[in-house]
């Protein structure tokens, strides 16, 4: 099978899912209720500002090194709080065109992933329901594992995970029926 019979359906499985993912963001806005708001929030952001923080990932209280965390001091700082991790981003307004076009990008490498392995898995012809099974859950893995990945690690709250699980089975069945319907 070559690039050119499975680019159309590449394609419009990354369309899908930006279509999708827009519809998600600015129509059902699910989203919006995992981003809380300090009632303090000058006050933090003057004080980030007077720390000179650049853009970059942060973590409260730092240790520098493991063995720091067996230390009286150290422990301390964890048990008062607070305990988290500060992303910060360039000063100015969002630049929604280049972040949308990073998630265009992102969307196409997702999709040509699912056509590669698809394409490396079933025969030209396949059956729809097999190509839908497989590009689906190569979709809904590429998506999810991320939201899963920062649950674990950076504290993400479980129930903003569970929503980027719902989108990625979304996008999964986005992609899965554009293979299906468009699979040589």
């Amino acid at each position: 099978m070559t690039f050119i019979q499975i680019g159309l359906p590449l394609l419009v499985a990354a369309v899908g899912v930006f279509v999708a993912s827009s519809l998600v963001h600015m129509v059902f806005k699910w989203h919006s209720a995992d981003y809380g708001r300090l009632e303090n929030e000058d006050e933090i952001r003057a004080a980030i500002r007077k720390a000179g923080a650049q853009p970059g990932q942060y973590v409260l209280p730092h240790c520098n090194d493991m063995k720091d965390l067996q230390t009286p001091e150290m422990l301390q700082k964890f048990d008062e709080g607070p305990v988290g991790l500060l992303l910060l981003r360039p000063s100015g307004a969002p630049k929604m065109g280049g972040s949308l076009a990073r998630w265009f990008g992102l969307n196409l490498v997702v999709a040509a992933a699912a056509a590669h392995l698809g394409a490396a898995s079933l025969p030209a012809g396949a059956n729809a329901h097999q190509v839908f099974h497989a590009t689906a859950l190569i979709t809904f893995f590429a998506y999810a594992c991320g939201s899963v990945s920062n649950g674990i690690w950076k504290g993400q709250p479980w129930r903003s995970v569970a929503k980027d699980l719902l989108d990625a089975f979304i996008y999964g069945v986005v992609s899965g029926l554009a293979f299906a319907w468009l699979w040589p």
